[in-house]
Formats: C-alpha cells, sequence, structure tokens
C-alpha cells in the first residue's frame, strides 16, 4: 500500500471554490488561500441562522495507545461512508499542533484512503491560525513584563505622572500567563527572563517564568469556545494574566492589552474549509489538545457544518474520559448543541495494551507481539472498552462501536470482538470500519448504524450544571464520570479554589487536565481501574475560556521531545517535495 503522502498526491482533488460550492456556501462567504483551502466567512450565519440543524456525531474511542487508535481517520472514514448513503456531510476537526507532528504522533490529517487534502498544507502551518494564538498570547506576556519594568524603574508614583496610567502594581511572583510555542520543548518548562548584565537593568526585573506548548493556551480554548467576532474580543479581556500586589486579579483588558490580542486573532475566527480524499467538505479550526486542554474543534466549526449539512461528523481528542466529556460538559453547555451520537473508536492492538500485559510507552514502536493472537489479552483488554461504552450512556447518547481495522488484524479476533461487543447488555452497534484501506466503501456498514442511532431520541444530561460549585463539579468529573472514590486537593490547589470562590468564579465550568492512557490519572494503570484518588496538584483561572483549569497528577503543559522524534524523518526531494511526513 502507498504511504498517506503518496496516497494524497495521487489522488485528484477538486477546486476548493468547487467544494465550497458543494458545502452550501454562496460567493462571498469564503475567500480562498490557494488551490485547495479557503477561509469561511462568519457572515454566512447571516443566511444560515436559521436553517435546520442536522446531526451532530462524536467520535471518540478506547483508552489510546501511544500512537492512538485512528479516530480521525474514523471521522473521515465516516464522513466519506455517509457521503456513499448519498447523505449530505461535512467533517469537522482541529488544527495539528506542529508539536506531535515534529514529535511522537506524526500528522493528524487521518490516513490511508480516509484523510484530509493535501495532508501536508493540514498539518505544516495551514492559515496560520495557530502562529495567530501564539503571537497574541505572547504579546500579553510582553506586555506584563513591559508594565512591570516601567512601574518599578522609578516607582509606581513617578510611572503615574509620566504615563497618565494608574499604576496596577502587578506581584512579579503572581504572573499566572505564561509564554508559550507551538513545538515541543522541555528545556523551555521553567525559564528565568528579564535577566540584565552587571549594573543594568534594561531588561526588566527578573522573575521566573515558563513555557506551555500553544495548544495548552487559554487563546486556543477561546477560539474554540467562541460563538463569533465579539464574542472572541469580550472573552480575551476577561484572561485574568496576573495578580497585583494586594492580591487584585489584573485582566488583560486591565493591560489595555486585549484589543490588540482580538486584532492578532482576527483572521483565525474563521474556519478553513478542506476536502477529504472523496471530496467531504471538511472544516478545520481551533486546535485544543484533550489531555491538557478541552479537545475539541471550534462550536462556529460545528454551527456552520451544521446548518448546512444533515450530518456533521466531529471528534473529541484521546479517549471518552477526554475529550468526548469535555465535548459534553463544556462545548455542549456552552452552544447548547449535545451529540446526536457518538462512535466508539476501539482497536484490537489498543484493547490487547488495556489488557496491562504489554508496557508501551510513548516514543517507542508498538511491538510485533501485539498483532499476534491473544485471546487472554482481548478479554482483559475488553474491559476498557466496556467502560468507554457505559461512560457514553451515562450522558444519555446512543452509541456506535467502530472496530477499525489494520491490515495485521486476524479475522479470528476481529469476530470475537464482535461477538462479544455484541453480547452486551446495552443499546450499541458494532460495525468495522476500513475506511483506512478503503476509503467510503469501508465504512459504509458504520455510517448505516450511525444514521440508525441518530434516529433515536436525544436524553442528553450533562454530569453537571456551572450552577454547583467548583469542588462539586471537579468530584462529578472524577467520581461520576471516571469513576474515582475520591478528590484530593494539594495546599496549593485548596488555597486557589477559596481565591477563585471569594473572586467570584465559581459558576465556571471544570477542564481536568490529565494523561490520557489511562482512565485515572497514573498512565501505568490500564484497563478500567476502580477506587483510585485523582489528585489535584494546581487549578489555574480561565476566565475568558469560561472554565477552572485542573492540573491532576503528573501532566504537563509543555511535551517533550522522545530520543527519535519524527521529525528526525522529514525532509525534501531534489523537486522540493516533503517526504517522510505520515
Amino acid at each position: 500500500m502507498l504511504s498517506d503522502i503518496d496516497i494524497c498526491r495521487t489522488t485528484s482533488l477538486s477546486p476548493i471554490d468547487d467544494i465550497a460550492t458543494q458545502a452550501g456556501l454562496l460567493n462571498g462567504e469564503f475567500h480562498s488561500q490557494g488551490k485547495y483551502k479557503a477561509k469561511v466567512s462568519l457572515h454566512c450565519f447571516e443566511r444560515l441562522q436559521h436553517n435546520l440543524v442536522g446531526k451532530l456525531v462524536v467520535v471518540t474511542a478506547i483508552t489510546p495507545t501511544p500512537l492512538g487508535e485512528g479516530k480521525t481517520v474514523t471521522t473521515i472514514g465516516l464522513a466519506q461512508g455517509l457521503a456513499k448513503l448519498s447523505h449530505s456531510v461535512m467533517a469537522c476537526i482541529r488544527q495539528p499542533s506542529m508539536g506531535p507532528v515534529f514529535g511522537v504522533k506524526g500528522g493528524a490529517a487521518g490516513g490511508g484512503y480516509s484523510q484530509v487534502a493535501p495532508m501536508e498544507e493540514l498539518n505544516l502551518h495551514l492559515t496560520g491560525d495557530i502562529h495567530a494564538v501564539t503571537a497574541a498570547h505572547n504579546l500579553a506576556a510582553a506586555a506584563i513584563d513591559a508594565r512591570i519594568y516601567h512601574e518599578q524603574r522609578k516607582g509606581y508614583e513617578d510611572f503615574e505622572q509620566r504615563s497618565g496610567l494608574t499604576a496596577l502594581k502587578i506581584d512579579p511572583k503572581r504572573v499566572v500567563w505564561k509564554r508559550v510555542m507551538d513545538h515541543n520543548d522541555r528545556a523551555l518548562r521553567m525559564v528565568t527572563v528579564g535577566r540584565n548584565e552587571l549594573g543594568k537593568d534594561l531588561n526588566g526585573f527578573e522573575r521566573e517564568d515558563g513555557f506551555d506548548i500553544s495548544a495548552a493556551s487559554e487563546l486556543m480554548a477561546i477560539l474554540a469556545l467562541s460563538e463569533n467576532l465579539k464574542d472572541l474580543r469580550q472573552r480575551i479581556g476577561r484572561i485574568v494574566v496576573a495578580y497585583s500586589t494586594d492580591g487584585k486579579p489584573i485582566t488583560t483588558e486591565d493591560l489595555q492589552v486585549a484589543g490588540a490580542m482580538a486584532v492578532s486573532m482576527r483572521e483565525s475566527i474563521e474556519p478553513t474549509l478542506m476536502q477529504t480524499l472523496e471530496g467531504v467538505p471538511t472544516l478545520i479550526h481551533a486546535g485544543p489538545f484533550a489531555n491538557i486542554a478541552h479537545g475539541n474543534s471550534s462550536i462556529i466549526a460545528d454551527n456552520i457544518a451544521t446548518r448546512l449539512a444533515d450530518y456533521t461528523v466531529t471528534e473529541g481528542g484521546f479517549g471518552s474520559d477526554m475529550g468526548f466529556e469535555k465535548a459534553c460538559n463544556i462545548k455542549a453547555q456552552v452552544s447548547g448543541k449535545a451529540p446526536d451520537c457518538a462512535v466508539i473508536v476501539a482497536t484490537l492492538r489498543g484493547l490487547k495494551a488495556n489488557s496491562g500485559l504489554y508496557d508501551l510507552k510513548p516514543g517507542q514502536a508498538i511491538p510485533d507481539s501485539l498483532f499476534a493472537d491473544d485471546d487472554k489479552a482481548l478479554e482483559a483488554g475488553f474491559a476498557n472498552l466496556q467502560w468507554h461504552i457505559e461512560n457514553v450512556a451515562k450522558y444519555g447518547i446512543p452509541a456506535v462501536v467502530a472496530i477499525n481495522r489494520f491490515p495485521q488484524d486476524s479475522e479470528h479476533e476481529l469476530a470475537k470482538l464482535q461477538s462479544m461487543i455484541e453480547a452486551l447488555p446495552h443499546n450499541v452497534e458494532v460495525a468495522l470500519s476500513e475506511g483506512f484501506a478503503k476509503g467510503g466503501k469501508g465504512t459504509v456498514t458504520l455510517a448505516e448504524k450511525v444514521v440508525k442511532q441518530c434516529a433515536k431520541p436525544s436524553q442528553f444530561k450533562p454530569l453537571y450544571q456551572f450552577s454547583q460549585t467548583t469542588e462539586e463539579k471537579l468530584m462529578a468529573v472524577a467520581e461520576v464520570g471516571y469513576g474515582a472514590s475520591s478528590v484530593t486537593l494539594s495546599y496549593q490547589a485548596r488555597h486557589q479554589l477559596e481565591e477563585y470562590q471569594k473572586q467570584g468564579f465559581d459558576n465556571l465550568a471544570v477542564c481536568l487536565a490529565k494523561t490520557p492512557l489511562s482512565i485515572s490519572t497514573d498512565g501505568s494503570i490500564k484497563g478500567a481501574p476502580t477506587k483510585f484518588n485523582v489528585p489535584i496538584r494546581e487549578l489555574k483561572l480561565c476566565a475568558g475560556a469560561g472554565f477552572i483549569y485542573a492540573l491532576c497528577g503528573n501532566v504537563l503543559t509543555m511535551p517533550g521531545l522522545p530520543e527519535k522524534p519524527a521529525f528526525m524523518h522529514l525532509d525534501l526531494d531534489d523537486e522540493g517535495n516533503i517526504i517522510g511526513l505520515s
């Protein structure tokens, strides 16, 4: 079989104007960014706002191996399968970060005959939205240190006389806005800024700082959760970036940088339109990770797609305990649109990895032994799939299990897995998904099952309401959602919780950041663990995004590169074509 990039290059694509017209957009509602991509103007809402809203399908998964189980392949394949059944359909996915592209997982365009094209354009920069987020974020960081410098250089009173501004009196030890970049770089997790040559202060005042990856920026979450440009601007103004010496929250509005940040992100509010290899219109917008952010593409993209198409297929990052949980408890409550169906992607290798009989680590290749027949491992790992099926059922959403087939999979194990799923008492459908090898033809049965489940009446119920206390919401996700027996807040997290309550921030959603490699907060615990504790070491206020961000266990907001990162395989051939991207 050809490589992903070769499949993409040998497939004939339609001009993006034709894809836009096929999707139902009119001239003036999109503007091309080259031959195969376009930005979609939010002015189209003026025409579409009264359209009927189509069905929303969220693709999720079992607890994945470090290389993933094929959610994007299934998302694109399912969209193509629905098109084969002559349904009006669009896909919505996140914009890939450069971190995973150059790090472990590689690209995020799907794969085989179910991918978004051109895949190299999607995976590398696209239309620059992530760079806009990075620039706007770091503008605020620069504004903070500039304000500290100018206020402290000759004192607050002198600053006010010189500038005509009121001194904010930022406490350098309570700056909560780190810098960001769109690469994995562990060396930047903790840095010192403002260092000077001896006897000089030109570079500012020295303080401890650090970097997160751009996908973890609150601005990325704001982009994904905003309804329009006005909402984006208002949310940016509510971001708390530091505290004053008397403990008062300081916002980007206080710094008078919020407007400039919004200007930097003005173009990023528009989703990018592309196509699958079979010509299904696809919107790409926002790129929050699900382990350290809320893990879903934008509300704006969904709102456009569901008003243009009968079916919209999107995905939540990692397993159903991650992106799907946040799609239901954060995104759906903000947008007012709940999923009509969930597709749970399962693989033989993923289930056997969840048996606990294999030691898989990020950055390491999956051993060939994982593809050999192993009924014991499959039966042991099946508990993980059962957990995810039950988890989706908690939200009252009909589900279909998509068994994503790999070339090495045995017929015996595939049949065994399908019979195990069919024997479950839950009202769940199951279908073999062969989108990677066969494109839309390989997902027609899956598409039929999804249409059947979408026809059922919705009984959506999130795990909590925003009106509950922050502690109640944290417990709801950990205990009702994950199945934990307890939640433990560190001294720092307890202090932060009390502070946020006093400041009036108790009515926000909660976004738990944890390992994707286990339902628990310990990546080494596989299967379907019970009676575990969820330790929360730190809380972070994301007032603009509308949630409080809880760091659980040892999860990191700036990934590091493995011993043999994916960038080692990337290069240009003699004709200037990219090679090694997958």
